[in-house]
């Protein structure tokens, strides 16, 4: 029971600061009531009579009530009403994470870092989280510029009322359509053309849909980082075959070779200022 309380105690800050999350993310609306006393005139007052008018209770009750109203967003610019705007909301919320991974350098970055760890046998050192919290922020600073265009040509018109929502998602996805096109692999992306029946002269961008290019930048992102991988790994196994060499040579059969080539391994990356070459080399792959 006392279990089941710490999590209750847990579990309402946290749905707490998730609502106040989505509610910092709605979109200001400026919202004017017109025609108040269907007359067919634009008023300024919701009220139908003025105040101090009122004779009985029911006249005191329905004093403030208009017969109808309509809500224009964004002074008529807006295509989206209230519900539909949360409903956007949640959903993107729901798919953030799933975008982020997918459809920046982030998979190239966590796989790297975790062939890394996986060569040095380190187990759990460093662990998930703060692989996770590098790849995160290294994601971040990469992905920096395409993120400042996606505001500047998208984000901020779309708030100032200038462009419809249409423009924006043009606007917002081209950033991003031009850095995954330049890690894509050509052949990846005219596979992919070919299966979907599409025409591809292998050169232009702009002929190839954003459905055929996101999975051709998955599949070239996982091959480089593979790739990337084997070469960390290298060095290292020629450390392993050199312990076990010497452990036949000397009799010992039941002493496990990571065991003592662990230290050693450690040693040759602390020397050679690993992290410093594997985090530098590997957000150049990504100009």
């Amino acid at each position: 029971m006392k279990s089941i309380s710490n999590h209750k105690r847990i579990l309402r800050p946290i749905c707490l600061l998730f609502l106040v999350g989505i509610l910092c993310l709605l979109v200001p609306m400026r919202v004017y009531a017109t025609d108040t006393d269907n007359d067919g005139e634009t008023d300024e007052r919701t009220y139908e009579d003025e105040p101090g008018t009122a004779q009985t209770g029911r006249d005191n009750a329905d004093l403030n009530v208009g017969d109808s109203f309509t809500v224009t967003v964004d002074q008529g610019n807006g295509t989206i009403n209230g519900a539909l705007r949360i409903l956007i909301i949640l959903t993107l919320i729901g798919i953030a994470p799933m975008l982020l991974i997918m459809l920046t350098s982030f998979t190239r970055i966590i796989i790297v870092l975790h062939f890394t760890r996986t060569a040095l046998n380190t187990q759990t050192a460093p662990p998930n989280q703060v692989l996770l919290g590098l790849a995160l922020f290294l994601t971040i600073y990469i992905m920096a510029p395409v993120f400042a265009q996606i505001y500047t040509n998208a984000i901020q018109p779309l708030d100032e009322g200038k462009i419809t929502q249409e423009e924006a998602l043009k606007e917002g996805i081209t950033p991003l359509r031009e850095f995954m096109y330049r890690q894509t692999q050509v052949k990846d992306t005219a596979t992919l053309m070919e299966i979907a029946g599409h025409e591809w002269d292998g050169v232009t961008a702009d002929d190839v849909p954003t459905s055929v290019l996101i999975p051709s930048f998955i599949l070239s992102e996982l091959r480089a980082a593979f790739i990337i991988g084997f070469l960390i790994y290298i060095p290292f196994l020629v450390i392993d075959m050199v312990v076990a060499s010497i452990l036949m040579s000397m009799g010992m059969m039941m002493l496990p070779p990571t065991t003592i080539s662990m230290p050693f391994k450690i040693l040759l990356f602390v020397l050679a200022d690993g992290w410093n070459l594997i985090i530098v080399n590997l957000v150049k792959t990504f100009n």
